[in-house]
């Protein structure tokens, strides 16, 4: 087993990024992280204006993963996810959806106890755990860590969790892969914009996928696949997450008013966060549907 400290750490996932380790497809990683914040938040009292804004969202990494080429897929299976004993959540003027309703910067500490986010003194959050920046590197620019995109990187899918299988686009030999802004819990949306936002450590086993057709990045639970997307607006990342879901069940032989006539009676079109530079949504497809169609055509096992 492999481990990337949190001390190896980018701002932007790019293609000139130096790879901190090369592994082999197959291997399993120990990514240490940050919180959202760099760690700068310790207490309430932590001045906001003194918060140094270029180390938000910084991912650990990047990993080389040795046989990953241009075209491939890279499959991360996110085996468990750890977070600290304490969270952190800020919001204030023109900040998250609302931010314009705001007049002063908050911060609140949200102790973590007994698989609980103590959130108030009369509300307390279960735990589910989440890796909010996850990705490869793109093929040419450099995008900062805090962005999503058809590379992964901050999508703040509530559904990348423990058990969750994340599958990303290989752009560079390698791929490059990096991760933090974990969260121990969020709602969708993320609107005020952040989750209980936590340190960790993420334990994942990559794998190179050769020869898919598939559209990435997408994310496979137990229950269901789901395809995601970030575009500038929601409207955007929606059509997008459905032509993605549209492409898989064409996949299983399905036409493609079909697909949609399916996805409209059976599958669920969803918001991942709506406080990024580009708007995440995502189209969930329940495993028993796909089970139903057979093998899909394309021989992939998702």
């Amino acid at each position: 087993m492999y481990r990337v400290s949190k001390e190896t750490m980018v701002y932007t996932m790019s293609p000139n990024n130096l790879p901190v380790m090369r592994v082999e497809s197959g291997s399993t990683l120990v990514f240490e992280t940050c919180d959202c914040f760099e760690d700068q938040i310790k207490t309430v009292d932590t001045p906001f204006n003194e918060l140094d804004w270029n180390r938000i969202n910084p991912a650990t990494g990047p990993v080389f993963v040795k046989g990953a080429e241009p075209g491939d897929a890279l499959c991360v299976k996110i085996q468990s996810i750890k977070v600290g004993d304490q969270g952190v959540m800020v919001t204030g003027p023109d900040m998250g959806v609302i931010g314009d309703e705001l007049e002063e910067n908050s911060i609140r500490i949200v102790p973590i106890k007994n698989n609980r986010a103590i959130f108030s003194e009369k509300i307390e959050l279960k735990l589910n755990p989440m890796v909010g920046v996850i990705g490869t590197a793109p093929a040419r620019e450099s995008i900062p860590c805090g962005e999503p995109g058809s590379h992964g990187g901050n999508m703040d899918c509530k559904v990348i969790t423990e058990d969750a299988s994340v599958y990303l686009p290989v752009n560079v030999p390698g791929a490059l892969l990096a991760m933090g802004d974990l969260h121990a819990v969020m709602g969708d949306g993320e609107v005020s914009v952040c989750g209980v936002e936590v340190p960790g450590e993420v334990t994942v086993t990559v794998e190179v996928i050769k020869g898919h057709d598939l559209p990435l990045p997408m994310v496979t639970t137990e229950e269901a696949v789901y395809t995601i997307a970030s575009e500038m607006s929601l409207d955007e990342a929606a059509q997008s997450a459905v032509r993605g879901m549209v492409k898989i069940l064409e996949g299983y032989g399905l036409s493609k008013d079909e697909a949609i006539g399916l996805m409209s009676a059976g599958g669920d079109l969803q918001i991942c966060q709506v406080v990024d530079p580009k708007k995440t949504a995502r189209f969930r497809m329940s495993r028993s549907i796909l089970k139903a169609l057979g093998a899909p055509g394309n021989g992939m096992d998702i």
